[in-house]
């Protein structure tokens, strides 16, 4: 059997969901299940990673450090991984990541700006922290484009390089294509595939990227995510173990904790709701579905509208005052029909 790396963001990427209000009584009980259930990488964070708490995309409600260190102290068996966006977050914030004992920190880029990511590896590298690239809205560039600047990041170096399907808009032959491109360009870096189930092919798109030669996989208990959610772990787990893939997971430690998040992180699981279709077929970043759809229902616009012109323009995450001037644009054009 090949081992399976698998990566849990449930507390980071689940902010999302939450408005980034996850507080530390949660963050801790989440850690400790995932702990027990042997995940091997805990990732934490503001939704936008390491420097992001903002007026501009949500204020967290606690503190980089105090989130880090809660869930240091709660992990004995997994390591603690981190994530920062270049321009949010800064060489200051990974070195503060670092002191609290984060053991993988990855650094997002859109999928063709790699050179973005540059100065922070080698900070990371220095630093001795192990340092992952991942490239966002990888539906935007070819397999061949992705696979260029994986081997870029991996100069700069990456000890791990991978894609996020940020809008959710692959299908399994999309991702096959694209992580096996990547896998040819990097030799024996590991992959990374990060899913969003915008057209409900996580969990499936997530297999074909371990088929294609991806050995990092990542997952969120019961899908916790901006819009449709990510990958739902407890189903990946199994999914990949009946594919003769190892993940070292222990399956009703695991299970134990995604009920503990329904629980108490989330008001309801993530479910594949139309505007959330829409976003991925629209190829639009899934954490803009709240903004959408709070100034689309101000403006009497269209929601549906919005995303696919967000989609025309090929808007990435961080440009939230774009969902602005969308709205503003329909709104007038109706006010002048």
């Amino acid at each position: 059997m090949r081992n399976v790396v698998i990566h849990d963001p449930t507390l980071r990427d689940g902010q999302h969901a939450v408005k980034h209000q996850l507080g530390a009584d949660a963050l801790r009980r989440y850690a400790e299940a995932a702990d027990t259930a042997r995940i091997p990488v805990v990732e934490v964070g503001h939704g936008n990673g390491l420097g992001a708490s903002s007026f501009q995309v949500g204020s967290a409600a606690v503190s980089d450090d105090e989130m880090l260190s809660t869930v240091r102290e709660s992990l004995r068996h997994s390591r603690m991984g981190v994530f920062m966006l270049p321009g949010w977050g800064t060489c200051g914030d990974l070195r503060k990541a670092i002191d609290h004992g984060a053991d993988v920190v990855r650094i997002g880029v859109h999928a063709t700006e790699s050179s973005l990511a540059e100065r922070h590896l080698g900070f990371l590298r220095e630093a001795g922290a192990e340092a992952h690239c991942v490239l966002m809205m990888s539906h935007m560039a070819s397999p061949a484009e992705l696979a260029e600047h994986a081997a870029q990041a991996v100069g700069f170096g990456a000890q791990g390089v991978g894609i996020m399907d940020s809008a959710g808009h692959f299908l399994s032959s999309d991702v096959t294509a694209r992580i096996s491109a990547m896998v040819d360009a990097v030799g024996t870096v590991p992959v990374i595939f990060h899913g969003h189930n915008n057209l409900g092919m996580a969990v499936a798109n997530s297999v074909a990227a371990v088929d294609a030669g991806a050995s990092i996989i990542d997952g969120c208990a019961r899908g916790f995510g901006a819009g449709a959610g990510n990958t739902q772990l407890e189903v990946l787990v199994p999914v990949l173990e009946r594919h003769g893939y190892a993940t070292g997971i222990d399956l009703y430690a695991l299970l134990d904790a995604a009920d503990l998040a329904e629980r108490e992180l989330m008001p309801a699981p993530p479910v594949t709701a139309s505007m959330s279709i829409v976003s991925g077929l629209a190829g639009v970043f899934s954490g803009f579905k709240h903004r959408v759809v709070e100034l689309s229902a101000l403006a009497g616009v269209d929601p549906r509208d919005v995303f696919f012109e967000l989609g025309r323009r090929q808007s990435i995450a961080g440009q939230e005052d774009l969902i602005v001037d969308v709205v503003a644009e329909l709104s007038a054009r109706q006010t002048t029909r």
